[in-house]
């Protein structure tokens, strides 16, 4: 309710001075104790994947804490998991601003951003001082000007740093926004990075006395064939996890919207359908050998429902938020277990 009456004064800020000014808020909520309160209550729906305990299924997108700042803040809302990032080796500051639009009548947010984060070594500080012990996922790229075929250099660099404080990494090989980033889905690409980032985790593993799962973040903007290549060499190089989806560069039912040109990735309502197809198809090629992870505009138990029928074993949500706000969490995870007891 307090969300829904501020929610018309944040849409008519800058949207990225409005992003961080919700979670200044919900930290101050969160140091006065009253965040959880006002999130409502997630009922326990344990999962297991990736040989790990979630308490429920449903988690937290990257891109809305990309530095780690908001972890203990975020976790109150009743999320089973968060993911943070996406962390590249050296701070940088991404695309030229304006880089963020919403599209209220679609529910949806088309974002350029280009990996803006205060680097890995700042943002592993940030995960050390927080008090949350989930499960946490960080999500790994590049810097926008190493050239792609170096690219797996930044991946190890940053896989090695966050070893420590992950219980999952995420290789995002399919952002829009890091120019060439989505080749490396292609197979030659993708099998040495997974190559290299494979075997750089069990060397790790040996050191750390664990294994931390790698997923890897694919796009929806895939044929037939892409995600057939994709899902053998998933099953080949035995990846713990892939996340379905990114956002799309696809402009389908939003063209005719204010802002709704914008170069970038689109997120939101929009991408429903597109990443649930996705989920589906990756479903019959791994056939239940590698968890999927559903992404792409859920705002609703109902939909996070279509997206584990679809084949997902988790789903995650970020767009959603900035439009129902944080009961919606909740809501979702009470929407599942009661459907789960029909």
């Amino acid at each position: 309710m307090l969300y829904r009456a501020m929610r018309p004064f944040l849409f008519r800020l800058d949207p990225e001075f409005a992003h961080r000014l919700s979670l200044a808020s919900l930290d101050t909520l969160h140091r006065l104790g009253l965040a959880r309160r006002a999130a409502g209550a997630a009922p326990k729906l344990p999962v297991r994947a990736m040989g790990l305990e979630f308490p429920n299924p449903v988690g937290l997108a990257p891109g809305l804490d990309k530095n780690g700042e908001h972890i203990d803040a975020l976790a109150s809302l009743g999320f089973g998991f968060l993911e943070i990032g996406a962390v590249t080796p050296r701070p940088q500051a991404g695309n030229a601003k304006p880089r963020l639009f919403r599209l209220p009548q679609a529910e949806a947010v088309i974002n350029r951003l280009g990996f803006n984060n205060i680097g890995v070594d700042r943002i592993v500080e940030n995960v050390r001082r927080s008090g949350y012990r989930g499960i946490l996922g960080v999500n790994i790229g590049k810097n926008s000007d190493t050239p792609v075929e170096r690219a797996a250099e930044d991946y190890l660099v940053c896989l090695r740093k966050v070893y420590p404080v992950a219980s999952f990494v995420t290789a995002n090989v399919s952002s829009p926004n890091t120019r060439d980033l989505r080749s490396l889905q292609g197979e030659k690409e993708l099998d040495a990075l997974l190559s290299a980032l494979l075997h750089e985790r069990d060397s790790l593993a040996k050191m750390e006395g664990r294994s931390v799962p790698i997923a890897v973040k694919i796009a929806p903007d895939l044929d037939d064939k892409a995600i057939e290549s994709i899902a053998g060499l998933l099953l080949a190089h035995r990846v713990d996890a892939v996340i379905a989806t990114n956002t799309t560069t696809s402009r389908q039912g939003v063209t005719n919207l204010p802002h709704g040109s914008e170069q970038g990735g689109l997120s939101g309502a929009p991408l429903r359908a597109m990443s649930t197809a996705v989920i589906a198809k990756f479903a019959r090629a791994l056939k239940g050998r590698v968890p999927i992870i559903g992404v792409g505009g859920i705002s609703s138990a109902a939909d996070a429902r279509e997206k584990l029928d679809a084949g997902a074993t988790l789903v995650q949500l970020y767009t959603a938020l900035l439009y129902r706000g944080p009961r919606l969490v909740g809501e979702i995870v009470r929407g599942l277990a009661a459907s789960d007891m029909k």
